[in-house]
């Protein structure tokens, strides 16, 4: 069962994925580089957080 922390990290990490494929291909991965690594860093501590 997935806890409401859990379904939060991994909605905002599709979030920020999505913001930042657009930002992307609108201004460039310069502008979208934070955008990315907020979702990486969110995706891995929603796994860090599964695998515990």
């Amino acid at each position: 069962m997935m806890k409401l922390l859990d379904i939060l990290l991994l909605s905002l990490a599709a979030f920020f994925v999505i913001i930042g494929i657009y930002e992307t291909m609108t201004l460039g991965i310069g502008h979208a580089y934070w955008l990315i690594m907020m979702a990486v860093l969110l995706f891995f501590i929603y796994t860090f957080r599964k695998k515990r």
